[in-house]
C-alpha cells in the first residue's frame, strides 16, 4: 500500500474522532430535550470534551513518548471505541459526561499520533500536505458525520450516532493493524520539558494564533444549529443540506490550505484565510431569511476558518523543528482549549447578550490571531536580520 493511502487511512480515523467531538453542535437540541438540560447546559458537553483533551493529552503523549506509534493508535482507538460504547449504554447526563470524558483522552492519543505518523511516513517536502489531508479527515466529520448524525438521530435517535461510531471504530483498528507500519516513537521528553517551550516568545505567540483563530471560530460554530434555525431563519428540513454545505468547503478549505502553504508559504495562506474568516462571520450576522445567501456566506467561512488548519499545523512545526513532535500535542492541546473557551464563552453571550451576537464576538477574536501571526512575523524578520548581519560582519 502507498504511502497516499496510508494518510488516507489516518485521515478516516480522524474523520471518526472528529465526528464524536463535533456531532454535539449538530444534534445540540435533541441532546438538550433527552437528557433534560439547557441547550448551554448541553453546549457544555463540548467544553468538557475539549478541556479534557486539551489538559490530559499532553500528559499521556509524554508518557507514551517512546512507544512504538502504530501500537499507540491503536490503544487510543481502543479507548476510543470502549467510550462510545458507553455513550450508548449509559443513562443521564451526569454518565453521559463520564462517557465524554473517556472519550477525549483516547481521541487525543489517536489525532496526535495519527498526525506524528503522517508527517513521519511523508516523503520529503510533502509533510504540509499529509498533516492537511490527516487535517481534513478530522473536518471531513463536518462535512459528513454532522449533517449524516442529525439525520440518524433524526430516525433511530440520537445516541445510535455513538453506536455507529464504535462500530466502525472497530473496523477501523482491524485495517490499521494490518495497513501502518511500525512507526518508531521519539526520544522521550519529560513533559516538564515539554510545557518549558510556553516560556519562547515565538511559540506562546504561535499557539495564540491558534487559541484565537479556533476560539472565534468555536464560539459561533458550537451553536451553529440554534443560530441558523433561530437567527438565520433557516427551516428545520433545511439545516442538514447547511451542515452538509458548511462540512464540504471545511474539507475543501483543509485540502487548499495545504496545498498553498506548500506553494505559497505559511505567512500568505495563513493572513488571507484569517481575513476572509472575519468578514464572513461578519456577514453572517446581516445576511437571514435568504436560504441561499445563508448557504454562500456559510460555505465561504468554512472554507476560509479551514484552510488555516493545516497551514497552522505545519507553521508550528518550524518554529521548533527538532521538537515537532511536542508542538503537534502542545497545537492539540491549545486547539482544544480554544474550542472549549469558545463554547463557554458563546454559552454565557447566549445567556447574558442574545444568540445573534455570537458572531461578532467570534469575529473578535479571529482578529486577536492575526494580530498575533503579525506579531510573529515581525519577530522571525528581525531574527533573520539580526543573523544576517552577523554573518557579513564576520566575513
Amino acid at each position: 500500500m502507498s504511502v497516499s493511502w496510508k494518510v488516507y487511512l489516518l485521515a478516516i480515523v480522524s474523520f471518526l474522532v472528529g465526528t464524536s467531538e463535533y456531532i454535539l453542535s449538530g444534534i445540540l437540541d435533541k441532546v438538550s430535550l433527552s437528557l433534560g438540560v439547557s441547550i448551554t447546559a448541553a453546549g457544555q458537553l463540548i467544553t468538557i470534551f475539549s478541556l479534557i483533551y486539551a489538559i490530559f493529552t499532553p500528559i499521556l503523549m509524554a508518557l507514551t513518548a517512546s512507544m512504538d506509534r502504530r501500537k499507540l493508535i491503536m490503544t487510543g482507538l481502543g479507548l476510543f471505541v470502549v467510550s462510545n460504547i458507553l455513550a450508548v449504554l449509559l443513562p443521564g447526563y451526569g454518565l453521559f459526561v463520564v462517557a465524554r470524558i473517556i472519550m477525549a483522552l483516547g481521541a487525543g492519543v489517536v489525532v496526535v499520533t495519527a498526525l506524528n505518523i503522517a508527517a513521519k511516513i511523508a516523503p520529503e517536502g510533502k509533510q504540509a500536505s499529509a498533516i492537511a489531508t490527516v487535517v481534513m479527515g478530522f473536518t471531513a466529520s463536518l462535512i459528513i458525520g454532522v449533517p449524516l448524525g442529525r439525520i440518524v438521530s433524526d430516525t433511530l435517535g440520537w445516541k445510535s450516532v455513538f453506536g455507529g461510531i464504535a462500530l466502525l471504530g472497530i473496523i477501523a483498528m482491524f485495517i490499521l493493524s494490518a495497513a501502518i507500519p511500525r512507526v518508531k516513537g521519539d526520544e522521550p521528553i519529560p513533559l516538564r520539558q515539554q510545557l518549558s517551550l510556553l516560556k519562547k516568545p515565538k511559540v506562546a505567540l504561535g499557539l495564540s494564533i491558534t487559541f484565537f483563530w479556533l476560539g472565534g471560530y468555536s464560539v459561533t460554530y458550537t451553536y451553529l444549529s440554534p443560530y441558523l434555525l433561530e437567527v438565520s431563519g433557516i427551516s428545520d428540513k433545511y439545516l442538514s443540506i447547511a451542515l452538509l454545505i458548511f462540512g464540504i468547503a471545511s474539507m475543501i478549505g483543509s485540502k487548499i490550505g495545504g496545498l498553498s502553504t506548500d506553494r505559497w508559504g505559511v505567512n500568505r495562506t495563513l493572513s488571507s484565510g484569517l481575513i476572509l474568516h472575519i468578514v464572513m462571520l461578519i456577514l453572517l450576522s446581516m445576511v437571514t431569511n435568504t436560504f441561499i445567501g445563508v448557504m454562500a456566506v456559510l460555505l465561504l467561512w468554512s472554507f476560509s476558518a479551514w484552510s488555516s488548519g493545516p497551514t497552522q499545523q505545519y507553521h508550528l512545526t518550524t518554529i521548533e523543528p527538532e521538537a515537532s513532535g511536542v508542538m503537534l500535542g502542545l497545537n492539540q492541546s491549545m486547539m482544544q482549549l480554544s474550542m472549549a473557551a469558545g463554547a463557554g464563552i458563546g454559552g454565557v453571550a447566549i445567556q447574558k447578550v442574545s444568540l445573534a451576537s455570537i458572531t461578532w464576538i467570534g469575529a473578535a477574536g479571529v482578529a486577536i490571531a492575526i494580530i498575533a501571526m503579525f506579531l510573529l512575523y515581525r519577530m522571525n524578520s528581525r531574527t533573520e536580520m539580526n543573523i544576517q548581519h552577523k554573518f557579513e560582519t564576520s566575513q
